[in-house]
């Protein structure tokens, strides 16, 4: 567990806040950016676009701060209830809270290298947010679950790579 000097060092705390900022920053936007009629009444939110990079930051400030990123997390859910309203800000804490938990355990217990945690966590993470969140807001569906869970694994699978690209790079030939 890290040590309060070591969650205070600048990395700690720009991933912890970035992390933190994104979350508030979706939920604002799930109260501007209405979702998209995909036919038969089937809705989509645009704003999901931008829901992966939340898992990926997340993931980077856990590898930081350790396990007080669930601390970052309530702080997260507090502000966003301020901010983007009850009704978000229930869906996403109650979306955040069981698939934040999913990723979480998977990042905290797999042993596998850190590009590899990023993409299995994101992977099993991002449908039960997707569910959760859409079936709260009153817009599950099929076709928005999947548009949802595809457009943040989008985020999830670039990082993924770059991060993988840049370990490869970072290996001594």
């Amino acid at each position: 567990m890290p040590t309060l000097s070591e969650i205070m060092r600048p990395a700690a705390l720009f991933w912890s806040a970035l992390y933190i900022g994104l979350i508030v920053l979706v939920n604002w936007l799930f109260t501007v950016v209405q979702p998209i009629d995909m036919g038969g009444g089937e809705m989509w939110p645009p704003v999901a676009l931008v829901v992966g990079l939340i898992f990926i930051a997340r993931d980077f400030a856990q590898r930081v701060v350790g396990h007080w990123v669930l601390a970052a997390m309530l702080v997260a859910g507090y502000l966003s209830y301020e901010l983007a309203g009850p009704k978000v800000a229930y869906a996403s804490v109650a979306a955040f809270a069981i698939s934040e938990l999913a990723d979480w355990l998977i990042y905290s217990f797999t042993k596998r290298p850190f590009a590899q945690r990023i993409l299995f966590s994101s992977a099993v993470a991002t449908p039960i947010d997707s569910v959760v969140f859409l079936g709260m807001m009153g817009w599950l569906s099929a076709p928005g679950v999947l548009a949802m869970t595809a457009s943040k694994m989008v985020g999830a699978l670039i990082v993924w790579y770059l991060v993988r690209k840049r370990i490869e790079l970072e290996k001594p030939v």
